[in-house]
C-alpha cells in the first residue's frame, strides 16, 4: 500500500513573454520499503525536491525508484539528481524521444545519457512497474504518455499531463498536445479509471490534487500557491511581490 504526497505542486499557467512555464507536479510515494519519485519537475525544481525530501527526513540518495510519465523537459530533466534510483521510462516514449533531433523544443538532450544509464529500466504501457503501481496508456500530449495508478488508502492516480489541469479534466479539451483526439480519449479513460476507485486522489500535471465529489465533479484539494518577487526600485529592499495563488 502506497502513501503519496507532493514534493512540488503544479501550476496551470503559461508565461506571456518568456516561453513556457513548466511548473509541474512532482509526487513522492512510499510503501515502507521503497521511496519513489513520480516525475522530476524542471531544472528550477531541484531546490524544492531537496527541501521536500529533507522535510520527510530523506535525501536524494534515499530515493529508490523514479517513475516518468513522459519525457518533456519539465517532467524528466532532473533524473540525474537521484544517484541510486532505478529509472523507469515507457519504452516507446523513450524511443520516440531518442528519435528527435538535438534542439527539440520540449524534449531535452538529457534523455540520451538517461537511455545509456545502467539504472534505466524500460516498461510497456499497461505493465505493473512496481508492486501496487500499475501503468496505463494516456497518449496525446506525447505519443506514449502514461499515467500511474497506485494502490493505497486512498488510492492515487498520477495523471501528469494527460490532464494538466482542472479545465482539461472537465472539458476533455487540451492545450499543448500533439494529438487532440488522442488526448480527449485518454482523458475519458483517465476519468473512468478514477471513478472505478472510490475515494481515489487524482494528481494532474499542473494543478492541485483532486477528488471526485458526490456529484461526480472534480473537487480541488487545497489551493494553488505561486508568486513572483520583482525588483523595480533603487535597492534590493524594495521588493514587489506578485501573488499568483488562488
Amino acid at each position: 500500500m502506497w502513501t503519496v504526497t507532493t514534493l512540488q505542486l503544479g501550476y496551470p499557467g503559461k508565461t506571456t513573454h518568456h516561453g513556457g512555464l513548466g511548473w509541474s507536479t512532482i509526487g513522492l510515494a512510499r510503501d515502507g520499503q521503497r521511496v519513489v519519485v513520480l516525475d522530476t519537475g524542471g531544472f528550477p525544481a531541484r531546490r524544492n525536491i531537496v527541501a521536500g525530501l529533507a522535510a520527510e527526513g530523506l535525501g536524494v540518495e534515499d530515493v529508490t525508484d523514479l517513475l516518468l510519465t513522459h519525457l518533456h523537459h519539465d517532467h524528466c530533466i532532473n533524473w540525474t539528481l537521484f544517484p541510486r534510483a532505478t529509472i523507469y521510462a515507457e519504452t516507446q516514449e523513450l524511443d520516440w524521444a531518442l528519435s528527435l533531433p538535438p534542439g527539440h523544443l520540449s524534449v531535452p538532450e538529457a534523455v540520451h545519457p538517461m537511455a545509456a544509464c545502467a539504472r534505466l529500466r524500460r516498461f510497456a504501457a499497461g505493465d505493473s512497474v512496481l508492486p501496487g503501481i500499475h501503468s496505463f496508456p494516456t497518449p496525446g500530449h506525447t505519443p506514449h504518455h502514461v499515467a500511474f495508478a497506485l494502490d493505497g488508502a486512498p488510492a492515487t492516480i498520477f495523471a501528469s499531463d494527460c490532464a494538466k489541469n482542472r479545465v482539461e479534466l472537465t472539458t476533455g479539451e487540451t492545450d499543448m498536445t500533439l494529438d487532440a483526439a488522442q488526448s480527449a480519449a485518454s482523458i475519458a479513460r483517465l476519468k473512468a479509471e478514477w471513478a472505478a476507485r472510490p475515494g481515489c486522489v487524482l494528481m494532474p500535471g499542473h494543478d492541485v490534487p483532486m477528488v471526485l465529489g458526490a456529484d461526480g465533479a472534480a473537487q480541488p484539494m487545497g489551493h494553488l500557491a505561486a508568486g513572483i518577487d520583482a525588483w523595480f526600485g533603487a535597492t534590493l529592499a524594495e521588493k514587489t511581490r506578485f501573488d499568483l495563488g488562488r
